[in-house]
């Protein structure tokens, strides 16, 4: 014998609720997985500009063709630095990141560096390997053949050799320093200085010209490969967009929330931010050599509010949006929505305003300088935007009750000591 269910109405109303919810939540996952595809669609867009670019400081290397690519990688920077949110809560991006934006980098792997550099280091034995100037490297008693240059070379063989994670040989920092070289003015102006005849084999300074060539084409063509599989992945049948589909939409949301939590808390205001302006080192800054970081700052911080408002401007005008985790916590609990807006809001500001010293007044490692007070104060504020909005996205994962979910930290804002020891 089966027991009638017998409700009320308001009983019945609640049940039916909570039996659709999940279809409730599927727009809001489909707006998310539409705007991961277009922003990277644009990153892969101005990575084949930045591409042309190179060809054409390859073909003619001058001042002007050295500083379009330079302006290229800039713009590359843009989009793909919206796409960050979309790390930590989704594995394939996560396994994925390293080949395309892993950072700090010893630049020395690949080639020259001033005599300050130093040609050893405890804990890598490539710190100083120079590939560009070697044909041939010893690893553990083996010698690998780098004779010739090519995309297998470093995807394969260099990239993070020895397992250690400062040998980048891929990815938009390796680029960067190919086409900035160091920047050896530590907290003070300027930034990385190399010039057009590194490119130039016909009137050659730093010396092997062909191989830095050959290095600067194979790692531009690699990024190109790497942002075509991401793109395909958040396609229609794409794999992360049907792992984020086809699984549990509650479970999808903490997949949202998790890189939001994540990207503002341990990894940006954290390790990003706050580490290197408490060593006050520029060595910790995110795109070092073309004093670039503010943009990549204020850009990670446009993504999380792209991500939460279900809108994204693509580089062409055009807008991708829809149904939003916004909308989402608005119905269930406005005055926590208004709250989260609010405090994205702020955190833009803050990076707005981070942003404008940048180009007015003086650079992203200046600002974190040691006694540089006001710089620091700038800097700062942002951390304590993003520290701050952090909060309001735990409250919102309290809202639409999902449960625990454990953010990226950092000791920098975890166990400060820790940094120092």
């Amino acid at each position: 014998m089966h027991r009638a269910m017998v409700f009320t109405a308001a009983a019945l109303a609640a049940f039916i609720s909570q039996a659709h919810a999940g279809a409730g939540y599927v727009p809001v996952l489909s707006t998310y997985a539409d705007i991961a595809h277009a922003g990277y669609e644009d990153a892969l867009t101005t990575a084949r500009l930045l591409d042309n670019k190179v060809d054409a400081l390859v073909a003619k290397p001058t001042d002007a063709t050295l500083k379009a690519a330079r302006d290229a990688w800039l713009a590359a920077r843009v989009p793909y630095q919206q796409t960050e949110v979309y790390r930590f809560g989704n594995a394939i991006v996560d396994d994925w990141e390293g080949k395309v934006n892993a950072w700090p980098l010893d630049e020395g792997l690949i080639d020259y560096v001033d005599p300050a550099y130093g040609v050893a280091s405890d804990e890598n034995e490539f710190y100083a390997a120079n590939l560009i100037a070697n044909a041939a490297l010893k690893v553990a008693g083996r010698e690998i053949d780098a004779s010739t240059i090519n995309k297998a070379l470093l995807a394969d063989t260099l990239h993070e050799l020895g397992d250690v994670e400062a040998n980048v040989a891929t990815g938009y920092h390796a680029i960067e320093f190919l086409l900035w070289g160091q920047d050896l003015n530590g907290t003070g102006p300027g930034a990385g200085n190399r010039p057009a005849t590194d490119f130039d084999p016909a009137n050659c300074t730093g010396g092997n010209c062909e191989r830095r060539i050959a290095y600067l084409k194979a790692a531009t063509d690699l990024l190109i490969d790497d942002l075509e599989e991401m793109v395909g992945n958040w396609a229609e049948g794409g794999a992360a967009r049907d792992a984020l589909m086809k699984g549990d939409s509650r479970a999808g949301l903490s997949v949202i929330l998790t890189g939001l939590g994540s990207l503002s808390y341990g990894e940006l205001a954290g390790e990003r931010i706050r580490l290197g302006l408490m060593l006050h080192d520029p060595e910790e800054e995110h795109d070092c050599f073309s004093d670039n970081t503010h943009n990549s700052h204020f850009y990670n911080i446009v993504g999380m509010r792209n991500v939460y408002t279900g809108s994204y401007k693509r580089i062409d005008g055009s807008t991708v949006s829809g149904p939003s985790l916004s909308d989402l916590v608005g119905r269930q609990a406005s005055e926590i929505n208004a709250e989260m807006l609010a405090k994205l809001n702020a955190s833009f500001d803050a990076a707005k305003a981070m942003v404008v010293r940048a180009e007015t007044k003086e650079a992203y490692d200046q600002m974190i300088g040691d006694g540089n007070a006001e710089g620091n104060a700038v800097v700062q504020r942002v951390v304590d935007s993003l520290v701050d909005q952090t909060k309001s996205i735990e409250r919102v994962v309290a809202a639409l009750d999902l449960g625990a979910i454990e953010f990226e930290g950092s000791d920098s804002l975890d166990n400060p000591s820790a940094v120092f020891q």
